[in-house]
């Protein structure tokens, strides 16, 4: 028997290619597909099921596509109702493939529809539990609020969902392997670990869902305080799961279009269509088009684009290098983007050798800042999540979360100059393009992010009289 993890970083997701005596399982495929085929062929096996362990929100999955190349059958646990052909399975329904099988685990919460499946060896041996998103390794999966559609709320989510990890993953053997569909950065948890695979026994150890640290009022207070709403794609990406889509060589072929500079140009002009920059930042700060948006792919493209585009309909026209434009078009399509309408091709330089306009966004390093810091009052923008803000963050600054930079443009008119930064300068560098292309202009990118900035004295010293007030106030009222 072997299992394959197949971990996407840009999605912190893993899917499942098992196998045993010729026949295959996948589990939570992406769509783009051939990975899966291939290892198949490498073996000469067969993939015999394709399995959903729920309507996935954050991504598109890649089962329609699978089994129409393969002939293999789609499970899906009780509750779900697919709009085409898929095994609907019962609770400890059995699945054999080669000589090892899986068991559905009914485990709701995530969504109604979640359900884990048990691995089961050559020998009969429990060996491996594939969770999907109702166990991560450290977490849980947050309620599916995507999904209140179904008249479901977020309290009772959680409490179902804390019933299913107590008495149905619990109980199984301490030895057996733990594999989630996602790892830390997936919205689909608050706080999971890196580690993509644990044993069951040291999640029972430190998983606060399963190790009797809290009752079951208390983990549905935990698990449901503070839950942001999910990114508006969402609930479309669960739609298009559920009733299907298209497949993925037919959205490459119609969405790989050269565009000349004047076409590119041309199209450019209509206000349905944005235009997405996928280069490295440091690139689309010394240079970009007029309005466009930047998204790096080097950095968390897919959440970022939907986070930051919403609606998946968007049409798109990318600046992209010419070596990586199927790979942009499918990680668009991996998250339900597919309505790109071509690229410029030549990339950018194109554009700059036909001298068009072209924008710049100015950048200062974080020695620059702390020059200008101590000398005078600047407006400093922090547009990292609220959590990474109130753990460290530069006295004075605003925060404002990349997340909702659209409700605050007007925030950031205002006197002088405004220095934005995130983490590492990906985020800032997205904030910076959008502000731009809604009107706001006084913007100056710290290099570096915060990583940087904590190397100089601002943080230092800013830092220490903030620390020695708080010790001063602790005592005084206590």
């Amino acid at each position: 028997m072997k299992i394959e993890q197949i971990y996407t970083k840009c999605l912190a997701q893993g899917s499942y290619y098992i196998e045993s005596n010729g026949e295959a399982v996948v589990i939570d495929p992406l769509r783009d597909v051939n990975e899966y085929i291939n290892l198949a062929e490498k073996s000469n096996s067969k993939i015999k099921y394709v399995i959903e362990t729920h309507f996935h929100a954050d991504f598109i999955s890649g089962h329609l596509t699978l089994s129409n190349l393969t002939g293999a059958d789609i499970i899906f646990g009780p509750n779900a109702d697919p709009q085409y052909n898929a095994i609907i399975a019962n609770d400890n329904q059995v699945f054999n493939f080669g000589n090892a099988s899986l068991t559905t685990i009914h485990t709701p919460g995530h969504t109604l529809e979640s359900t884990s499946f048990l691995l089961k060896d050559e020998k009969g041996k429990e060996h491996a539990v594939f969770t999907g998103d109702t166990l991560f390794l450290g977490d849980v999966g947050i309620p599916d609020v995507a999904q209140r559609y179904k008249g479901v709320s977020k309290e009772e989510l959680a409490a179902t969902l804390y019933d299913s990890v107590n008495n149905r993953i619990k109980p199984l053997p301490d030895d057996i392997l733990v594999y989630p569909a996602h790892g830390a950065g997936s919205a689909c948890g608050k706080n999971m670990m890196k580690e993509t695979v644990d044993t069951l026994k040291n999640q029972k150890n430190i998983n606060y869902s399963i190790n009797g640290t809290f009752s079951k009022e208390e983990f549905v207070k935990k698990l449901t305080e503070n839950l942001p709403e999910p990114p508006s794609y969402f609930p479309h990406n669960v739609k298009l799961n559920q009733q299907g889509y298209e497949d993925l060589n037919k959205i490459i072929a119609k969405s790989k279009i050269p565009l000349s500079v004047s076409e590119f140009e041309e199209l450019s002009k209509d206000n349905d269509i944005k235009v997405i920059d996928v280069r490295h930042q440091d690139d689309f700060a010394k240079g970009h088009i007029p309005n466009s948006i930047f998204i790096g792919l080097d950095g968390g493209f897919a959440p970022w684009v939907g986070a930051v585009l919403s609606d998946i309909n968007q049409a798109l026209l990318l600046v992209v290098d010419e070596a990586r434009v199927e790979e942009t078009i499918t990680r668009l399509s991996r998250v339900g983007f597919d309505n790109v309408k071509g690229y410029l091709k030549g990339g950018f330089s194109s554009w700059k050798k036909n001298n068009k306009k072209f924008e710049v966004i100015k950048t200062v390093s974080a020695i620059e800042i702390e020059d200008k810091y101590n000398n005078s009052s600047v407006n400093i923008f922090d547009v990292r999540k609220l959590s990474e803000y109130q753990s460290e963050h530069i006295i004075n600054s605003t925060n404002i979360p990349l997340n909702d930079i659209y409700n605050f443009v007007s925030d950031f008119n205002v006197e002088g100059e405004n220095y934005i930064h995130c983490a590492g300068g990906y985020r800032s560098m997205i904030a910076n393009s959008i502000l731009k292309s809604n009107g706001v202009h006084n913007l100056i990118d710290i290099r570096g992010g915060f990583s940087s900035i904590k190397k100089t004295n601002i943080f230092f010293l800013k830092g220490l009289i903030f620390f020695f007030i708080t010790v001063i106030l602790d005592i005084k009222f206590n």
